[in-house]
């Protein structure tokens, strides 16, 4: 088995982190969990973070073949489309193209179309919003092989956090977006529409399955004061010591904890920007006559 070679990218803002996950032999590349700057209160978007990942694959002359999200996010921006636009057939594009790469395809989880769904409505999107996932250029079933160059990659459908969750174990390296974080941190919440404890708790427990040695790479992490973040961990280190979850604890407690826990959980800070601009596949919403780009927020009268 080759093992990928992996340089993680820390984005303070959102305490999130991103992969590029490259191929040792033949210098085939995959970006996860990229990241576009946002000030909700200006209505400002850039791209410091992707552009410094960018700058890392150019230099290090890497060939992109996918940027794969492991769900959509809601709690930043993805940089997929702002990335794609810049990624020529080599990797070394130096301007910004006006349509997709014939190459470089971005990927997600198959349940993307019912997060699609659900969100059209509660946004009350353009009648023509397209609910089938195809803003996206592959969506990975469960179980569904694929390769970055001689790396080979599996597709596993983590549900429980979002009903689209999937990681991507690529060689001795799994990718897991919010189903974990780091030991300290425990899990990700299940209380976001389409979410279930208990689904969560056997997506787990699917990763659990997996060798004692496999690393484990995150989307997120929240590190205490003085602390640094935290990219990566073990399946070992996941089933001995993560407060929430670990191999002796039973689907009953786990449920009980995380319905308990999630009831004091506040909304995501950048919730309906992000999800806005995600289903999207990093698009964001299309402008009106005037060039004008608007995102919506649903309100609850409750005075």
């Amino acid at each position: 088995m080759i093992a990928p070679l992996v340089q993680s990218f820390y984005h303070a803002a959102t305490n999130t982190w991103t992969h590029v996950v490259a191929d040792p032999e033949s210098n085939a590349a995959a970006i996860i969990d990229p990241v576009m700057d946002f000030d909700p209160a200006s209505g400002r978007v850039w791209s410091e973070q992707a552009a410094i990942v960018l700058a890392v694959v150019r230099e290090r002359g890497l060939r992109v073949d996918w940027i794969l999200e492991t769900h959509a996010h809601a709690d930043h921006l993805t940089s997929a489309e702002w990335l794609k636009r810049r990624l020529a057939g080599n990797g070394h594009a130096t301007a910004p193209r006006t349509g997709p790469s014939t190459s470089l395809r971005t990927g997600i989880g198959a349940g993307i179309t019912d997060v699609q769904r659900h969100f059209r409505d509660v946004f009350a999107l353009e009648p023509d919003f397209p609910v089938d996932g195809s803003q996206f250029d592959r969506l990975f079933a469960d179980d569904e092989h694929f390769a970055i160059g001689g790396l080979q990659a599996r597709a596993i459908a983590t549900p429980g956090h979002t009903s689209d969750g999937i990681s991507y174990l690529i060689g001795d390296a799994v990718f897991v977006g919010d189903t974990l974080f780091a030991p300290h941190g425990g899990t990700g919440r299940c209380d976001f529409p389409g979410a279930d404890a208990a689904t969560q708790y056997r997506s787990i427990q699917r990763l659990y399955a997996l060798p004692d040695s496999t690393r484990v790479f995150l989307c997120h992490d929240y590190p205490p004061a003085g602390a640094q973040p935290v990219a990566g961990t073990t399946i070992g280190a996941q089933k001995a010591g993560n407060i929430q979850l670990r191999s002796d604890t039973t689907e009953d407690e786990y449920v009980a904890f995380r319905h308990k826990r999630d009831a004091t959980l506040a909304v995501p800070r950048l919730l309906y920007a992000s999800l806005q601009v995600n289903i999207r596949a990093g698009r964001l919403p299309p402008a009106d006559l005037a060039g004008r780009i608007f995102l919506r927020l649903p309100l609850r009268d409750e005075a």
